[in-house]
């Protein structure tokens, strides 16, 4: 009346024992290694995608920090020229060009100056604007100062 669903023949019983695993779950390890593979791989390109984005910040924050120093730099040179240790009041010069020292923090970067004197009665006033520009390959970083002074 009953059938015998427990009875197996030697065969089937052998592919039992030796495996671990019935014979109708011998794919699905395949299956579940394709998609460990998949995740595993997603997450490595993304990690990848993540450490190029940091690679670029920081060479992007180097850059700008020389482009700082550059600025400050130019705006320091201006200020000794219009303010020579003699104690003369030097010449404000327009539109000029600063040449930094030929060091490592300073390669491959341009300085533009501009001066404009303000005169209130026996008062001068000075706006020193000092813009720095250091560029290498692809990466172009900019940053400017601006001074003021009394002579």
């Amino acid at each position: 009346m009953f059938p015998n669903l427990f009875s197996a023949s030697s065969a089937s019983q052998s592919r039992w024992h030796s495996t671990g695993l019935p014979a109708h779950q011998g794919g699905s390890a395949l299956i579940i290694g394709v998609f460990v593979i998949t995740v595993m791989f997603l997450l490595a390109s993304a990690l990848i995608n993540i450490v190029q984005d940091a690679d670029t910040g920081l060479t992007q924050e180097v850059w700008g920090a020389r482009a700082l120093a550059a600025a400050n730099s130019g705006a320091d040179a201006a200020l000794a020229q219009l303010f020579p240790l003699n104690g003369d009041v030097g010449v404000c010069l327009v539109n000029s060009s600063w040449t930094p020292p030929n060091v490592v923090g300073f390669h491959a970067c341009s300085v533009t100056l501009t001066c404009t004197a303000y005169t209130a009665d026996p008062i001068t006033q000075y706006r020193i604007n000092s813009k720095a520009v250091c560029e290498s390959g692809d990466t172009r970083v900019s940053r400017q100062v601006e001074v003021e002074a009394r002579g």
